[in-house]
C-alpha cells in the first residue's frame, strides 16, 4: 500500500522547514513568492493533503456539520439538505449528510458516528419515537437542532411546520370542495408529524359539524411510493370507499395516484387527492397533486444559522450562553387538478 505523504516529506522535498510549508497551507501572504512557488510545486508532485482531523485538534473544532434525515430519498429531505449545504458553506463549513431510512437503530449508528467524528453539531430529523437516541447523544456534549420536528420540553433549538394547520388545509379544501368521507393515509403513527396532521385533518372536520368518523384512518408502514400504492390497493378494497383522500406526503400521494390509475379509477372524478411537502414531483405527475406546500429549503437553512449562531457563541465565549428557540414555520396550500372534481 502506498505510503501517505506527510507535511514533513513536503518540506524535505522542497528544501524548507516544516513551519514553512505550515505558513504556506495556513498563511500564504506571510512566505516569500518564489519559496511559497517551490512549496506549492512539491506539494502538487507529492499528492499532498492536509489532515482535516489534525487541524481539528489544534483548533479545537470541527468544520463539519451533521446532517441526519429520514429518507434521503425522498425530494423534501433533499431540499432541507440543500437549504443547510448553503447556509454552512457561507460559513466556510462542509456537511455530511447520513440518511437514517426511518430506522431507530440506523440514527443510533450514524449519531455514535458524529460523535466519534466530534463534529461542529448535528441537524437532526429524528427516527426515534422513543427519545432515546436523542438522550444517549446529548451526553456528547455536541449541539444539535431538531429539523421538521418541534422541541417539545427539551434544551435544543428547532425548525418545523405547523403540521396541525396543514392538516387542517388539506381536509378543510377537501370539505370545501364538497366531499364528507375522507381517508388519511398516515403514515408511521409513530412520527410526530403524521400525528399532527391528523389532528389538523379532524380539527377541520369539527370546524365543518362533521364527526371524527368521517376520516378513514389507513396507516403505512413508511412513507415512500410503495406504502402508497399498498394503501391505494386497500382503499379500492373498500365497500364503502371514501370520495378523497388526504395522504401524509406526496410520495404516499404519488403512490395512491398510481394505484387508482392501474385500476381505472378517475383523479379526481372518482377520488381526490391531497399530498403534503409539495416536491418538486407533486406539480410533474400524470394528474398535478394538490400538496400542502413547506418551506423544506428555508427550514434546512435556519437550522444551520441557528447551529452555527450555538456553536459560534459557544466558542467565542466558553460557555453555552446561546438562548434556545423554536421556529414554527407556515404552511401553504397549492392546489392543482387532483383535488379539482366537479362535486
Amino acid at each position: 500500500m502506498a505510503q501517505s505523504v506527510g507535511i514533513k516529506d513536503v518540506a524535505r522535498a522542497a528544501g524548507v522547514s516544516v513551519g514553512t510549508v505550515s505558513n504556506v497551507i495556513n498563511r500564504p501572504d506571510s512566505v516569500a513568492t518564489e519559496t511559497r512557488a517551490r512549496v506549492l510545486s512539491a506539494i502538487d508532485r507529492l499528492g499532498y493533503v492536509r489532515s482535516e482531523s489534525a487541524r481539528q485538534l489544534r483548533a479545537g473544532r470541527s468544520r463539519i456539520m451533521g446532517l441526519l434525515v429520514l429518507d434521503m430519498g425522498n425530494p423534501f429531505f433533499v431540499d432541507v439538505a440543500r437549504g443547510a449545504e448553503r447556509a454552512a458553506r457561507e460559513a466556510g463549513l462542509g456537511v455530511m449528510v447520513c440518511n437514517s431510512a426511518e430506522s431507530a437503530g440506523e440514527e443510533a449508528e450514524y449519531l455514535s458516528l458524529f460523535a466519534e467524528q466530534r463534529v461542529r453539531g448535528v441537524l437532526l430529523t429524528p427516527a426515534d419515537a422513543t427519545g432515546r437516541n436523542i438522550e444517549s447523544f446529548r451526553r456528547h456534549g455536541i449541539p444539535f437542532v431538531l429539523v421538521d420536528r418541534v422541541s417539545e420540553g427539551t434544551a435544543e433549538c428547532s425548525v418545523s411546520v405547523d403540521d396541525v394547520a396543514g392538516g387542517a388545509l388539506a381536509v378543510r379544501h377537501l370539505i370545501d370542495a364538497g366531499h364528507r368521507s375522507i381517508a388519511y393515509v398516515s403514515g408511521p403513527p409513530g412520527f410526530t408529524q403524521v400525528r399532527d396532521r391528523r389532528t389538523g385533518a379532524l380539527t377541520a372536520l369539527a370546524e365543518a359539524g362533521l364527526g371524527p368518523e368521517r376520516l378513514r384512518e389507513l396507516p403505512t408502514e413508511r412513507l415512500d411510493v410503495a406504502a402508497g400504492r399498498d394503501a391505494g390497493a386497500r382503499l379500492l378494497g373498500l365497500a364503502d370507499r371514501p370520495t378523497a383522500v388526504f395522504c401524509a406526503n406526496d410520495l404516499l400521494a404519488l403512490g395512491v395516484l398510481q394505484a387508482m390509475y392501474a385500476a381505472g379509477v378517475g383523479v379526481p372524478d372518482d377520488l381526490a387527492i391531497v399530498g403534503y411537502d409539495d416536491i418538486e414531483f407533486a406539480a410533474a405527475a400524470a394528474v398535478p397533486l394538490t400538496s400542502v406546500r413547506q418551506p423544506a429549503v428555508t427550514m434546512g437553512a435556519l437550522a444551520a444559522e441557528m447551529l452555527l449562531e450555538e456553536t459560534e457563541e459557544g466558542h467565542e465565549s466558553g460557555k453555552r450562553a446561546h438562548e434556545h428557540r423554536r421556529v414554527v414555520l407556515q404552511p401553504e396550500l397549492v392546489v392543482r387538478r387532483s383535488s379539482l372534481s366537479a362535486r
